[in-house]
């Protein structure tokens, strides 16, 4: 009877470890097929003479990243010699029963910083040099991102000297850990290459320039909102028990109510302004709802995970015009959805998480964003001098596909070559 028993608990462990680990893998899927909907948004929403390196960029950063964790992000943020154990074979094996395999927690991971660095990419487009941007890419995603991330979700002391989870900071999934992050380099990298050509006027107007394809943004956000399942579901960890299922299912459905909220706030705001429903408004409303709700989705109930959502709808809206009023040039809203709202979502989790605190939020907050922020700017000032980032006035106004990719998306319908 007892070696029976030994057998069942045997059998049982095994069950959950590989539950847990196909859950896991799943959702790194579902996060690693928002890099289609971060090139897709992107690609909507710039003009069609830019389309071709949007494109290169969202393939091109997926792979950097892929490469720059395994070789020396992975280490950074969690400790360990991640880059000979891969080699090897030896440190992705997973031969002690665990929660999970090592190596889907590292593809998991990946998938992250994978989506920081995406948020970068269209803050920057359709002026930036590809190269000056892919060079950023391997900084950002081997050493800028991990550091930060050791700090927060590794648990390590801020350079030695404090802790931010024993300040009470918290966030579940990366509303500024992934977000903000990403926004602050993002940041960092339209203050050094400047606004569009034609984008302000000399008199302080402020000109639209319309995205070139609509469906393929809201295809984009449609392909993002099902990520997102992946992306805050997976930061459940498990779902081989009751209670980490239930848990998944709350984060699901939180998840998905915080993008509603947002996307009906911010079309409502739009209207109110504009006198129109405005499309792209509605898109970031839906993304800044999402990421409003992704730094604590596990313990609001729905009807705060909606209202959490709308707040970030209402507010993305006002921070769109406000940058733009500030003449930081911004084609798709990156920086407004994802870091003026991941602040949001940080300062939102002390409302229904009561082992977090606002003090230790906004220091988590300040941490974040100083280190991502004047770090970034420094690697792209250094950038700039020594190649450039920015491409010639000729080549922004024929399309960077041309200069930079050598083709044209649309070359039917497009007469940029002369």
């Amino acid at each position: 009877m007892e070696e029976m028993l030994n057998t069942t608990a045997g059998d049982v462990t095994q069950l959950k470890y590989a539950l847990d680990t196909f859950y896991f893998l799943v959702c790194g899927a579902l996060v690693m097929w928002m890099a289609a909907g971060f090139a897709m948004l992107e690609a909507g929403l710039v003009r069609s003479k830019n389309t071709t390196e949007i494109l290169t960029k969202n393939i091109a950063l997926y792979a950097i990243a892929s490469i720059m964790y395994f070789v020396s992000g992975y280490a950074i943020m969690y400790g360990g010699d991640y880059f000979l154990s891969g080699i090897t074979g030896d440190g992705f094996s997973g031969d002690e029963p665990a929660t999970y395999a090592p190596s889907a927690d590292f593809f998991f991971q990946v998938v992250f910083v994978a989506t920081a660095m995406s948020i970068v990419s269209g803050a920057v487009a359709e002026r930036m040099k590809l190269w000056a941007f892919l060079i950023f890419a391997v900084v950002m995603t081997g050493f800028i991102y991990p550091m930060e991330g050791s700090w927060t979700w590794g648990g390590n002391a801020v350079f030695g000297m404090y802790t931010l989870g024993d300040l009470g900071f918290s966030d579940f999934a990366g509303s500024g850990i992934v977000h903000m992050a990403g926004a602050a380099a993002a940041l960092a990298g339209v203050l050094v290459l400047g606004a569009r050509k034609g984008k302000y006027g000399k008199n302080g107007e402020i000109n639209a320039i319309p995205g070139a394809n609509l469906p393929l943004a809201t295809l984009g956000t449609f392909i993002l909102w099902l990520g997102w399942f992946g992306f805050n579901g997976g930061s459940v960890l498990a779902t081989s028990d009751v209670a980490n299922s239930n848990a998944v299912a709350v984060v699901f459905m939180n998840t998905n109510a915080a993008a509603a909220g947002g996307a009906v706030a911010a079309l409502i705001v739009a209207r109110l302004l504009f006198g129109k429903a405005d499309l792209t408004m509605a898109l970031n409303g839906a993304l800044a709802g999402l990421v409003a709700i992704t730094a604590e989705p596990s313990t609001p109930s729905a009807l705060q995970a909606h209202i959490f959502g709308a707040l970030g709808g209402v507010l993305v809206v006002f921070s769109i015009l406000t940058l733009d009023k500030m003449k930081i040039d911004d084609p798709v809203g990156a920086i407004s959805v994802h870091g003026v709202v991941g602040l949001l979502g940080l300062l939102l989790v002390p409302v229904t998480n009561d082992g977090s605190s606002f003090s230790g939020q906004l220091i988590g907050a300040g941490t974040i964003f100083v280190w991502v922020f004047v770090v970034s700017l420094i690697v792209w000032m250094v950038i700039k001098a020594l190649m450039g980032v920015r491409v010639s006035e000729e080549e922004e106004y024929e399309g960077v596909d041309i200069s930079e990719c050598g083709m044209e998306a649309y070359p039917e319908f497009t007469t940029t070559r002369k």
